[in-house]
Parts: C-alpha cells; sequence; structure tokens
C-alpha cells in the first residue's frame, strides 16, 4: 500500500492539483463576468494566442511534474527540473501579452471619434479580457514547479528519504 501511495498516488494527485487550482479559480469568477469573457473570446486574438500558449505550457509542465515526482528509491528523478524551471519563468510572459492587449485595446478606443460613454466602455472589454486571460495564464502556469517541491518533500517523508536530500534543486 505505502509503494502504491508514494508511486502513483501521490505523484498523480500532486500532478493533477494545478489543473484542480485552475477550474477553481475559473469557477470562482461571477457567472456575468465569465459570460462576458467567454463570448469576447470569439473575436479575440490575442485571448486565444494567451490561452493557446499558456495551456500547452501548463499541459507540458503538469507532464514534468509528473516525472519529476517519481521516486526512484532513494531519490526523485532530477531530469525535467531543467525543464520544469524553464517553463515556469515563461509564465512571465502571460502578464505582459496581457498588458500589451490592454494597450492595444485601449489605442483602439482613443483613435474612435465616436465617445459615448457606452461605447468607450464597450471598447475597453478587449483590454480587460486580454489582461484577464494574461494573469491567469500565469497563475496557473506557476503552480506546476511549486507542486513539483511540496509533492517531493511530502514524498521524501512517506518514503523515508534521507535528510539531506530534502534539499530541492528547482
Amino acid at each position: 500500500m505505502r509503494r502504491l501511495l508514494i508511486n502513483t498516488l501521490l505523484p498523480t494527485i500532486f500532478s493533477l492539483a494545478p489543473a484542480a487550482v485552475a477550474v477553481l479559480v475559473a469557477a470562482a469568477i461571477p457567472p456575468d463576468a465569465r459570460g462576458y469573457y467567454v463570448e469576447r473570446l470569439k473575436t479575440s486574438a490575442i485571448d486565444w494566442l494567451i490561452l493557446a500558449i499558456g495551456g500547452l505550457l501548463f499541459i507540458a509542465q503538469t507532464m514534468l511534474v509528473w516525472r519529476a515526482l517519481q521516486w526512484r528509491g532513494e531519490d526523485f528523478d532530477e531530469r525535467p527540473d531543467h525543464w520544469l524551471s524553464h517553463l515556469s519563468q515563461a509564465a512571465e510572459w502571460f502578464p505582459l501579452l496581457g498588458l500589451l492587449g490592454t494597450v492595444a485595446a485601449i489605442l483602439q478606443t482613443f483613435n474612435s471619434t465616436d465617445f459615448a460613454p457606452q461605447e468607450i466602455i464597450k471598447r475597453y472589454a478587449p483590454a480587460i479580457t486580454a489582461t484577464g486571460s494574461g494573469l491567469f495564464m500565469a497563475l496557473i502556469n506557476i503552480l506546476p514547479t511549486w507542486v513539483a517541491l511540496v509533492g517531493r518533500d511530502l514524498i521524501r517523508n512517506f518514503a523515508g528519504g534521507p535528510p539531506e536530500a530534502r534539499e530541492t534543486k528547482l
């Protein structure tokens, strides 16, 4: 039972935890805002770019976290660490992409000659959704590396790994 817990159950649970957090964060957004966001996605290329790149990085990190949490008798498989570190750093791109979308939408708004209040709000919507997409992708893409670090400590404790091995390298 302990072997099943250490080799399969804990790595799988920890690997899936960031996806569960992403779903919870998305579900916590007020329904009206979420509905408006989904409607805006139909025409927002910058949001699709952010979500596509972020989703691919997230999937890659999730798979690498599962491999990084594989207990090898006395320590973990450290081969994925290098790539996990790089992909985690890539999460810094998403707020920047979101802010780029924000600036582009604001410039587009001020380029308009019609400045009725409702029209301004409508034109600012792409700015807000691009920023939201970038922040959401940044949030969920920093979770996998953190999960790998926390998961390794917990699995090491269950496996009875040596105390000096408890320093993590990620």
